[in-house]
This record gives structure tokens, sequence and C-alpha cells, in this order.
């Protein structure tokens, strides 16, 4: 029976959610930190969802996500089932509503989904009691992506935003294939949110003017852009989104000549990172091609939040599986 989705009892996008409700949850994972970015440890938090089951519905390939969901529910002393296409009844050809609602009957507390498919998760949650966690459907949107990233910028900017996670007067430049990017719909939707600043910068195909009716500006210069940015979020590009519907993927990213083209207009190069401001950093939600649109010494630097980026995953998605699931103290 498809249900009303209420928004409140799933989290499935950014776009639209009250500012007063990322807040409250980037705060809840301010709770958990331990002041260096992990969670604490602590015997209390491991009780907060003891007999609870979180399943882990992975219908496409993923690391970080699924690993930091994992440690997110085991954190808070849940049970953790994780589920893939391949040793699931969806190779057989049952449906994601079909094997979300199996799941569910089975005793699954709340359904963490992740699929190519965009409105994956909004249409399960459709069809199922239980909270819906999207980690990230097509092109869609990825939120608790968007959420990390943004506690990992506030802790690390100056300011005290980390306490009252205000992006005001923050201007962020997001770089690569847009266009494909659900992390970028989300942080596009939770920066400008709580304030910031938000310029798209990469070739027209990857990065066109349509990008401004989320909330941004555009650009095709990174050069003239980079000395503005207080935060820069570094993108792959999905070849595999741009084959035409195909198997042959294209050898070149779209706009541009040649993926050396590429790398000399918009990789953050060393030289390139030389020339941000002063107390400026650097993100990337991974997988990092490095050499291509991030050199690795840029990667690994003073400047770089990419780890601290994976471990404000697990403290954010502690934060929106103990809202969703009724165990925040």
């Amino acid at each position: 029976m498809r249900r009303r989705v209420d928004h409140a009892r799933h989290f499935i996008e950014l776009a639209g959610m009250p500012r007063e409700r990322i807040v409250d949850l980037l705060q809840l994972a301010l709770s958990f930190d331990d002041g260096a970015g992990m969670p604490r440890e602590d015997a209390e938090l491991r009780k907060r969802l003891a007999g609870k089951s979180v399943c882990n519905l992975f219908f496409e390939e993923s690391t970080r996500t699924r690993v930091s969901f994992s440690l997110a529910s085991r954190r808070l002393g849940a049970g953790v089932t994780n589920l893939t296409a391949p040793g699931s009844s969806i190779a057989k050809g049952e449906t994601l509503v079909d094997t979300a609602s199996t799941v569910e009957a089975t005793g699954g507390d709340a359904l963490v989904v992740r699929s190519g498919a965009s409105g994956a998760a909004y249409h399960i949650a459709q069809h199922v009691s239980v909270p819906v966690i999207n980690a990230g459907d097509g092109t869609h949107e990825h939120p608790t992506q968007g959420m990390l990233d943004v506690y990992a910028m506030c802790r690390a900017l100056k300011g005290g935003r980390e306490k009252s996670f205000d992006l005001s007067g923050v201007t962020v430049g997001i770089v690569g294939d847009i266009v494909s990017s659900r992390v970028a719909r989300s942080d596009i939707a939770v920066m400008t949110r709580l304030g910031a600043r938000v310029i798209c910068v990469g070739p027209a195909p990857l990065a066109p003017r349509s990008l401004e009716i989320l909330g941004c500006s555009v650009s095709s210069d990174l050069d003239e852009v980079l000395p503005e940015l207080d935060a820069v979020q570094m993108l792959r590009i999905q070849f595999e989104r741009h084959g035409g519907g195909g198997e042959t993927k294209p050898s070149s990213p779209p706009g541009v000549g040649s993926v050396r083209e590429y790398r000399s207009l918009y990789a953050l190069t060393e030289a390139r990172a030389a020339s941000m401001k002063d107390g400026a950093v650097v993100m990337h939600p991974g997988p990092i091609n490095r050499g291509l649109e991030l050199d690795g010494l840029v990667a690994d630097g003073p400047r770089s939040l990419v780890r601290k980026q994976v471990s404000a995953g697990v403290l954010v998605r502690m934060a929106v599986l103990a809202d969703l699931l009724g165990a925040r103290s």
C-alpha cells in the first residue's frame, strides 16, 4: 500500500528541509564528538539503539557510505544487516519495494537505501512504515553526505561556527562534474540554507547555467574564483554517466578536448592550492581520481579535510539514526 511520505520520519533529501532541523541534527552530531572529530567512547551511547536493527540496502556500489552507516549503527548499539543487489532477490527480478517490504517484515527498524535510480528512497518510503534514509539515489541527492560536508567544514573554519553552524559570509566552490553529482545537489541545498554563497565551477556541459535555479552561481573559470573561496569541494568526473546510454565511455570530459585540458583548467594542483586564501580548506567526497581533479599532495596536505569528512560521516549518521529511531538521549 502506498503511504503519504512524512519527511520528518524519513531522511530523503535536504532540498526544502527547514534550517532548524538541519542545525538540530548537526548539534546532535556534535554532542557525539569526542573533540577530535571522532565518536565518543561512551557506554551510554551504545545503549541508545540497543535492540534495534538497521538494514543497509545497497543496490549500488559503495565503500565509505556503507561502512560509515554500519559503524554509526554499532556505535549506538544497533544490529546491522547489509544487503547488496547481487546477494538479494533483486538479482532474480524482485522489485526494490518488494525487497524493502520483506526486510521490514523480518524486523528491520530502519532502512538505509542506496540506489542508482533517482527517487528510489522516496518510492520505498511510500510503501514501508519504518524510517527510510537515503544513502544516495541516482543523480538526485546524497543528504547525509551534504550534512557531513558542512559538519567538517564548520568544525575546520575559524569563528566558532562548529557550534552555531552558521555559514553566513562563507563562500564555497564546488568544482567538477556537478550536473551528474547528487553530492553537489545536497551540498548546495544545505550550504545555502545555512547562509553560504555557493559557486559551481566547471565546463558548461558539467556546470550548466541552469544550476542557478538551485540557489548557487555558476562559473567556468576556476582561477578567477579560487581566491574568493573559503572552502572548495572537488568532484570526480563521472565518466560512467556520460556514455550516451551505451557501453562506451567518453575518453575525455564533456566540454573539453582531453583529460589533460581538463586538468589544466579545473584540477586543484599544488600551484592552485597555494593561491587560496589563508585558512581556506579543501574537500572531496571520494573516491578521488588523484592526479586528475586533485593532486595527491593537496588531498593529503594541511588544507585537506578529506579524512575529517570520513570521520564526520559516522557522527552525522549516528545523529540521523538516533533522531529517526527516537534515541536522542
